[in-house]
């Protein structure tokens, strides 16, 4: 009966805990350039693109918005961006990427990835607050 009890409430805590959330973080080099050039991705959520942003400005760069179709090398500094959201009892941001690109190469990214099947509460979080630790981990530097 002990056996089955423990293996019970092992089997729940796996349920509750779930997968986790992974968030990856390849974190610029450089941080010369004064202007960072944002290319609208209209198949994201609205309000993703302003809270980019508007996190890129508080770590003291300047933003320029390009329109959806933009090269990656009209600007020094280019990010992209993509992001989903999910339906589990509640919508919640389930995926984001934000790519950095310094005259057209990668130069950085932020990944936040909490698509798998995934019980654990922490995946419902208030995306613009998710995309601004995004910018924080990914920039490390100014302010």
């Amino acid at each position: 009966m002990k056996k089955i009890l423990m293996a019970s409430a092992v089997a729940t805590a796996l349920l509750f805990t779930g997968c986790s959330i992974k968030e990856e973080v390849a974190m610029l080099d450089d941080d010369s350039f004064k202007e960072v050039c944002v290319i609208n991705n209209p198949k994201v959520r609205e309000g993703f693109h302003d809270a980019l942003a508007t996190a890129i400005q508080e770590k003291g760069y300047a933003v320029k918005n390009l329109p959806e179709g933009s090269s990656l090398t009209e600007c020094k500094v280019t990010t992209t961006y993509t992001a989903s959201w999910l339906w589990d009892g509640a919508a919640y941001m389930s995926y984001a990427k934000i790519t950095v690109h310094e005259d057209g190469k990668e130069a950085g990214h932020a990944l936040y990835d909490a698509s798998g099947p995934n019980m654990n509460a922490s995946k419902y979080i208030n995306a613009d607050k998710k995309v601004r630790e995004l910018v924080d981990q990914l920039v490390h530097l100014k302010k």
